[in-house]
């Protein structure tokens, strides 16, 4: 997985709330193993019109948004079902850092497996990083998890909380296996001692 120290770019603003996983990335995109690609099919509703062309006035459609590195999003983010195309999607496009007053549990869970950092602010606040990030001249952000800061254009920063355990994880790029390999030794010592006391379950048959 990899890490998340810090992030710099533009922040795009989707403002609607109940946004949910089949509109983050629709079916069509499901039977999709890999995350490549997936990017595109981003929002792909709202994007693209019947004929698949590009709807000039959303968002992400825009310059410099097109660049997006973070979202600021309406609350309960990622309702519905638990897709875990949708952060793949996210991150395939380039957004790895997603700011909203609240997110669906299973959506929140994936994205710290797939190395995407969600911060959870209050309304008010989000709608003033909102507002900084409707105008290209203030767009520009700096999260920086370390520190738990978020700079903006004009050098000013928002401090932001985050579970401890989810801070270390996303540090230092650990995914569930990686979390369990850490504990190798530990393991090891405990098939150790189950086949010393029970030696039976280790015959072969």
């Amino acid at each position: 997985m990899k890490k998340f120290t810090t992030l710099s770019g533009p922040a795009a603003a989707l403002t609607m709330i109940n946004v949910d996983t089949d509109q983050i990335i629709p079916k069509q995109y499901l039977s999709a193993i890999t995350r490549a690609g997936l990017g595109k099919g981003l929002f792909h509703d709202f994007r693209y019109d019947m004929d698949d062309k590009e709807k000039p006035d959303f968002v992400l459609n825009r310059e410099p948004y097109r660049d997006a590195k973070i979202l600021l999003a309406g609350d309960n983010f990622a309702c519905g079902s638990s897709r875990e195309h949708a952060p793949w999607s996210l991150d395939d496009f380039g957004i790895r850092c997603v700011i909203a007053p609240g997110f669906a549990d299973i959506f929140f869970n994936n994205c710290v497996k797939n190395g995407l950092l969600l911060i959870v602010m209050e309304e008010a606040k989000v709608n003033e990083l909102i507002a900084l990030a409707d105008n290209p001249q203030s767009c520009e952000m700096t999260v920086d998890l370390e520190a738990q800061t978020i700079t903006l254009a004009d050098g000013s920063s928002v401090a932001f909380e985050i579970e401890s355990a989810r801070k270390h994880r996303l540090l230092n790029g650990l995914d569930d296996i990686e979390i369990t390999l850490q504990k190798g030794a530990e393991i090891g010592a405990f098939e150790a001692r189950q086949k010393t006391a029970f030696p039976w379950l280790y015959r072969a048959v």
